[in-house]
């Protein structure tokens, strides 16, 4: 047991002694955090008022500035990843939206072309009948052109708002 006692006594023999270093009271953290608000660099000239105003020694007060200034980089980049992480969540969000909306309108246009698909296979069976809407879609433009019964041309938009529009069926 005296070479375990031995040893550890010489190893402390080469630990540095902090006792001599003193802790700063609220009242100077407090005047340093508010120094730092406004000069997050510390110049050799502030170094040496705030030593002498705090009575501490300025090596003191220039650890406590890299300290801060570590854990104020910390804490910056901690903000700028929670802003990051929030918008990239809504970004996420928001394709999730326009994919559910994507299958939708490609389910409506899906339905669009069977009924198209419907009205051409009645026309084809039934030359005689005349396919005809009542409704105010002349004035879109569209280069989307389909043929009706007897050469007339329909407009895509215009079938769809005669078939959905108008009662949605036959």
């Amino acid at each position: 047991m005296d070479f375990f006692n031995s040893q550890t006594q010489q190893k402390q023999q080469y630990l540095p002694k902090h006792n001599n270093k003193k802790r700063l009271t609220e009242d100077q953290v407090r005047l340093l955090e508010r120094t730092f608000t406004t000069n997050k660099k510390l110049e050799p000239e502030l170094k040496v008022q705030l030593a002498n105003q705090l009575g501490v020694p300025p090596r003191q007060i220039a650890i406590w500035y890299q300290n801060k200034r570590a854990r104020w980089k910390t804490q910056s980049l901690e903000l700028d990843y929670n802003t990051l992480q929030v918008r990239l969540e809504n970004a996420l969000a928001d394709r999730r939206r326009l994919e559910r909306e994507v299958v939708r309108l490609q389910e409506e246009l899906w339905q669009a072309q069977q009924m198209v698909f419907a009205v051409n296979q009645e026309t084809a069976a039934q030359p005689a009948v005349n396919f005809s809407c009542n409704s105010s879609c002349d004035d879109r433009g569209s280069s989307s052109l389909h043929e009706g019964v007897n050469g007339e041309v329909l407009q895509l938009e215009e079938l769809y708002a005669c078939l959905y529009g108008a009662g949605g069926g036959f």
